[in-house]
């Protein structure tokens, strides 16, 4: 065997290895097809075939419903490459080209990608599935591709064929903007980031103890007050209009991302209370609250205008989002009485509905409910929940968050200078070493709705810090929300992910350069 031969074969072997079976020739083209996070379902890989994008080349439309995943694709592209990259209805020529009719195994949200020497292919049988495919063919192309300078070429992409599909329905993100406020080109930032690793769902935490952050015309104080401060005292206009609000929900839909907004109750509740006096038991507005503690504050459950309040937040709010799901809180109501508690979700669940929307809370508020309909979200550091569990065997569909695993705002180590660590710490490979559908003792796989990374904010004031504690972990959320159970393997997974390294840099993301990942040059 020549040392050619040899060199391919044993290729073949690393690539194989990597989850990827990659032989002979197909090697050397095939690099970027061993290191997408998430793993895609299946991969084959096509000897001596290499795509290279042109400044000829154009986003061609057999589908009409892919317009808005192609202008995405064509608003990153465009910048790296110089290529005009217009979008065009019909297929006529080179390029890429995104098509309906997809084989009916990639479901709702599944994709196939085909490479020839022409054409980059993607067949889908929704926009869910295109920009899903939009996100796997931007991490086949080179790192530089990212870039929002014009860089040199070439622009080339391995030959391979790739059917993909979701293990799970929900890869959910969630950024706190409460505990600190974030402008909306900030958040615009993050959505942006996310929208690479197939994360579908953005779950805004918009109140808190420490602010109220979005516009409620028929309560206007609770932006004028509690909308004016923030953790540490820093001052201010700090909240989003309806308006900027609803660009933010249109921002994340172009691209495939569903905002869920959450206003935090019956607890969690002081930045509401020290604007409106009624909505105490006692008549008397509270101060201002700027530090980190939970589980002091509560909206007055035996008055009739508490309801009023709430209808009003749901229903201007859900007037507001397109998407199908509200976030009621629930969690760390520790100043509401357990039956107060009861009483207080007995009458504010039927409000969600009556406004069109499903509720999703924190896991505490499903012990209140028989309700199959509603998804609790486990967050809990432990692996039985008597509550959760109950729930999943009556029906639910459980989104996981486990704080010890998926948190976010969790320090990596004893040197983190950023984040939290009630939860413990959280290293790149703890926050991938579990599995959410065997985690929770009685809730199986086949009641779990999906995953949510949340990143909670008390320690957190900028895009940078977002990013140092979102990468890489949000990546390894979005493989354990995308990737089968059968390609669960960190020692796999840990290349894939280093691989992301230059693409990051490129894009000026600040992540976290664990040391238990193989960072790639």
């Amino acid at each position: 065997m020549t040392r050619t031969r040899v060199r391919a074969a044993l290729t073949a072997l690393v690539l194989a290895g990597s989850g990827v079976l990659v032989t002979g020739q197909a090697a050397e083209a095939a690099t970027t097809l061993q290191e997408l996070v998430p793993q895609p379902v299946q991969t084959t890989p096509r000897a001596d075939i290499t795509f290279a994008l042109t400044a000829e080349a154009k986003i061609q439309l057999g589908a009409a419903t892919a317009r808005k995943p192609a202008e995405h694709l064509a608003s990153i592209l465009r910048p790296s490459t110089g290529f005009q990259l217009p979008i065009t209805d019909g297929v006529t020529g080179d390029g890429i080209v995104l098509l309906n009719n997809a084989d009916p195994k990639v479901g709702q949200e599944g994709y196939q990608l085909d490479v020839t020497p022409k054409q980059v292919i993607i067949r889908a049988n929704t926009p869910a599935g295109h920009f899903n495919g939009v996100s796997t063919l931007r991490q086949l192309l080179p790192p530089k591709s990212e870039a929002k300078t014009k860089q040199p070429g070439p622009w080339t992409v391995p030959g391979a064929s790739i059917l993909d599909y979701p293990r799970y329905q929900h890869r959910g993100a969630m950024l706190d903007v409460s505990r600190h406020f974030f402008t909306p080109d900030q958040v615009k930032r993050y959505i942006d980031q996310i929208a690479a690793f197939k994360i579908n769902y953005f779950h805004l935490h918009l109140s808190d103890d420490q602010g109220w952050r979005l516009e409620i015309t028929s309560w206007p104080e609770l932006t004028k007050i509690g909308g004016s401060t923030e953790v540490g005292g820093r001052k201010g206009n700090l909240f989003y209009t309806q308006a900027q609000y609803k660009d933010l929900v249109a921002y994340a839909a172009n691209r495939g991302i569903t905002v869920i907004p959450e206003f935090d109750m019956p607890g969690h509740t002081n930045a509401a209370q020290a604007s409106y006096a009624e909505l105490n038991c006692d008549n008397k507005k509270r101060p201002l609250y700027t530090g980190t503690d939970v589980g002091f504050s509560s909206l007055c459950i035996s008055k009739e205008i508490t309801y009023k309040f709430v209808e009003d937040v749901v229903r201007e709010v859900s007037a507001i989002t397109p998407g199908p799901y509200f976030h009621i809180g629930g969690d760390e109501a520790l100043s509401t009485p357990d039956a107060d508690y009861v009483k207080f979700m007995n009458r504010v669940l039927p409000i969600v509905k009556k406004y069109g929307k499903t509720t999703t809370g924190w896991h505490e508020f499903i012990k209140t409910t028989k309700d199959t309909t509603l998804v609790p979200q486990f967050w809990g550091t432990t692996t039985s929940d008597a509550n959760v569990a109950a729930a999943a065997q009556r029906g639910n569909k459980i989104l996981m968050s486990p704080a010890n695993r998926i948190y976010l705002d969790m320090k990596y180590n004893k040197n983190t200078k950023l984040g939290l660590n009630w939860a413990g710490y959280v290293e790149v490979k703890d926050a991938y070493s579990w599995n959410p559908g065997a985690y929770l003792n009685g809730v199986t796989e086949a009641s779990i709705r999906g995953v949510e990374a949340p990143l909670w904010t008390e320690t957190i004031k900028t895009s940078s810090d977002i990013e140092q504690m979102a990468f890489p972990r949000l990546p390894v959320a979005a493989e354990l929300g995308w990737s089968t159970a059968a390609n669960h393997n960190w020692d796999r997974f840990a290349p894939r992910l280093g691989a992301q390294g230059p693409r990051w840099k490129i894009q000026g993301i600040n992540y976290y350069a664990s040391t238990q990942v193989p960072w790639k040059k």
